[in-house]
């Protein structure tokens, strides 16, 4: 006869009562966690409630709640009521607060009023990483991924939405004035009922177009020339798709463990002013002083790169595919060749163009070089349309060209970067779900991503080193 596994009688008792820790192996990952907070200096760190106040109730300790947090994150729980349930049925959270439960409102509070606490204690842990070894590769990719915000994209405004909407609008009321004018003629015992409802919607557009006139004054204001009424923080970026009202997450990534050294978020929708700062970083996170950065074409701006070069970090990153006299069939600037010995570019013709003058343009000094050959050249019309084709030079362009040349001895540089940087990006976003941030402002979501960093840097150093190892060198 077949036979099924049996469970045990709901109300079996038992000779002696099981303890709470018997249900938490020695390699669970909840034990990382406490050996984690237990190290830290939360007062150093800036976490409030450290010191009880002397009068009123006693207030849950702030190890509790990060313990709790990290541990939601860790386990794809962000939210604070889903936490608070978790609280009173999870047995691995009974364990690891010692069967404290707090409420979703202290337990949001905690996130909200320690925003600062939480960001240093994720690089904290990243202190933690480097003292163990393992940033010992000299390799940092640096990239940016947009994540949604709290925000619907129909609240936000920019100038082009607003120009589109009131063009919208203006058609409909004149359409709708249109049907006024028609129903007059009509049988009177229709058109009251018409001319009410069209009446109806003339004043709901006359109103709108109200809200649109203050919404253009927060726009006008404002300094990227656009508000969102949400979240008043996050911005309207383009993607691959049709853009995300959201926020751009600036990470550099160690390429040995793909580790996330240094992260930022910004409502900034372009990179190309984020690599220095995102670099000097990664620099001091991760104590590697020859760093060498690996970027996408999206961050390549001169003065960026020449800030790095002076800081003594490598850069690799291609340039942008954007020479407008290649797309009109000319000669693109990387067709002619500069002569460092004698200050002057040779063009694809073999002519010499010299250097005539330097300006300054947008900060920039620049110096500028033509021929005296060009209006006679035969190939005047695959290079220039005007009487001379002018080159201009940046000043550092060197550093520029020491950059194409490093990619171009090393082109395996751009794969390696997707291989490292990417990776980080697709795990978050999936542990975010679709929702991405579940906070508003900068600096609250600032945290929020600074807990999902702490918890993939916890993950990945428990694959790696192990929980039982990584306990103890926490406790080291």
């Amino acid at each position: 006869m077949k036979r099924f596994v049996s469970g045990e009688s709901r109300s079996q008792a038992t000779l002696f009562p099981e303890l709470l820790d018997d249900f938490v192996s020695e390699d669970n990952p909840v034990r990382a966690i406490e050996a984690f907070v237990e190290v830290l200096d939360l007062r150093q760190l800036g976490f409030k409630g450290v010191d009880p106040h002397a009068t009123g109730r006693p207030a849950y300790h702030p190890a509790v709640l990060l313990k709790i947090y990290l541990y939601g994150y860790l386990n794809r729980v962000q939210s604070s009521r889903r936490l608070e349930r978790e609280a009173q049925r999870n047995v691995e959270l009974m364990w690891l607060t010692e069967r404290l439960a707090p409420d979703f409102k202290t337990i949001a509070d905690f996130r909200k009023h320690n925003g600062k606490a939480i960001r240093a204690t994720c690089r904290d842990f990243v202190v933690l990483c480097r003292r163990l070894g393992l940033f010992s590769q000299a390799i940092v990719a640096i990239d940016g991924s947009k994540f949604k915000a709290v925000n619907n994209r129909d609240r936000n405004y920019t100038f082009a939405k607003m120009k589109r909407r009131a063009e919208e609008i203006d058609k409909s009321i004149e359409r709708y004035l249109r049907q006024l004018d028609s129903a007059d003629q009509g049988d009177p015992a229709v058109t009251e009922a018409q001319t009410a409802q069209l009446k109806e919607k003339i004043a709901a557009l006359t109103e709108e177009v109200q809200q649109l006139q203050a919404i253009e004054i927060q726009r006008t204001q404002a300094l990227d020339q656009q508000v969102s009424l949400t979240d008043p923080d996050s911005r309207s970026m383009t993607t691959r798709g049709t853009g995300v009202v959201g926020y751009n997450v600036q990470t550099a990534v160690d390429n040995r463990h793909h580790l996330i050294i240094a992260h930022e978020v910004t409502n900034v929708g372009s990179d190309r002013s984020q690599l220095s700062r995102m670099a000097k970083k990664a620099r001091d996170a991760s104590g590697i002083k020859d760093l060498t950065v690996v970027a996408d074409r999206g961050y390549f701006k001169g003065e960026e790169i020449l800030e790095c070069h002076k800081a003594g970090i490598t850069t690799y990153l291609p340039k942008p595919k954007t020479s407008p006299s290649q797309a009109k069939g000319k000669f693109p600037r990387e067709a002619f060749l500069f002569i460092p010995e004698s200050n002057e570019y040779r063009c694809p013709a073999g002519e010499r163009l010299i250097w005539r003058f330097k300006s300054v343009e947008k900060g920039q000094t620049l110096h500028c070089y033509w021929s005296s050959a060009c209006p006679a050249c035969t190939m005047k019309g695959q290079c220039t349309t005007g009487k001379h084709r002018r080159i201009k030079r940046w000043e550092h362009e060197d550093v520029l060209e020491a950059v194409q040349s490093r990619l171009d001895q090393k082109p395996e540089m751009m794969r390696l970067r997707r291989q490292t940087v990417e990776h980080p990006f697709g795990t978050l976003k999936a542990w975010m779900g679709a929702t991405h941030f579940l906070t508003k402002s900068l600096k609250n979501v600032s945290t929020e991503m600074s807990l999902h960093v702490l918890a993939y840097n916890m993950k990945r150093v428990m694959k790696i080193l192990g929980t039982k190892r990584l306990i103890q060198a926490m406790r080291a």
